[in-house]
């Protein structure tokens, strides 16, 4: 949350810099500062975000209240995922996100103060020139120090860095079959609707002996582990609302 005013980011590399700032206090947040990071993500607070600030530092805090919000905000509820998924995974699904966030920011005050195409594109080929989050908290990121690589070691570092994005995107994982009904036509038309789903908290696929809930509302489905649902506490729920749903109707 930007609770200390920052001097705003008028030209290109007022603009770069602010990024750079935001991005190191972020980096510091998911490698130095990760076990600070960590506790203060805990799952049983609200929906939580992680904020980089220009001067280098970081804060986890709850979502700004103003609608719409004076800046773009990064992303909301990663406290929810952090218990169920392994710490490296989601440290990276945050790196991810994070660097969404800062693209967003950047591009936002481009657009506020009437950056035309050159701007903009100086101000991404800046940007392009530096590690994202990701890379670096993955170990990823390679430096083009060298331009006269052959093709094929390009294609080769593409494959492999794409080997290594965050296990949440990519890796299924197994959930409990929906009940059974005496109709079999409806039963395998709700299976089919739901080995289509995957989780709205880490990103996962269907799977087959793992227990998941649906939003009422969205009518996403989520890993119950992720949402801090168990089977018995679904039981007492009428309508479930899950964190984001919920979060929207406490902001209006």
């Amino acid at each position: 949350m930007e609770g200390i005013p920052h001097p705003i980011p008028r030209t290109v590399e007022e603009v770069f810099g602010d990024f750079k700032g935001r991005r190191a206090g972020l980096i510091k947040a998911l490698t130095t500062d990760v076990e600070k990071f960590y506790h203060q993500c805990d799952p049983e607070k609200e929906n939580l975000c992680l904020y980089g600030m220009p001067n280098e530092t970081w804060e986890v805090n709850l979502p700004v209240e103003e609608v719409p919000p004076e800046l773009p905000e990064p992303a909301l509820g990663i406290n929810f995922a952090r218990d169920g998924m392994q710490e490296k995974d989601w440290l990276s699904l945050v790196a991810v996100h994070s660097d969404s966030w800062l693209l967003a920011v950047a591009f936002y005050f481009g657009a506020r103060f009437g950056f035309g195409k050159n701007e903009r594109k100086r101000l991404f080929q800046m940007i392009n020139e530096v590690p994202t989050i990701f890379e670096v908290v993955s170990g990823t990121g390679k430096q083009p120090k060298d331009q006269s690589v052959t093709h094929n070691n390009n294609s080769s570092s593409k494959s492999k860095s794409s080997s290594k994005m965050p296990e949440p995107l990519t890796k299924a994982v197994k959930m409990s079959p929906p009940p059974k009904d005496d109709d079999e036509s409806g039963e395998d038309e709700e299976e089919d609707d739901e080995q289509g789903a995957t989780c709205g908290a880490c990103g996962e696929s269907y799977g087959t002996d793992e227990f998941w809930i649906c939003c009422d509302v969205c009518e996403r489905w989520f890993h119950g582990k992720c949402v801090k649902i168990t089977p018995a506490k679904a039981e007492h729920i009428k309508q479930y609302k899950c964190p984001g749903c919920s979060g929207k109707r406490a902001r209006v």
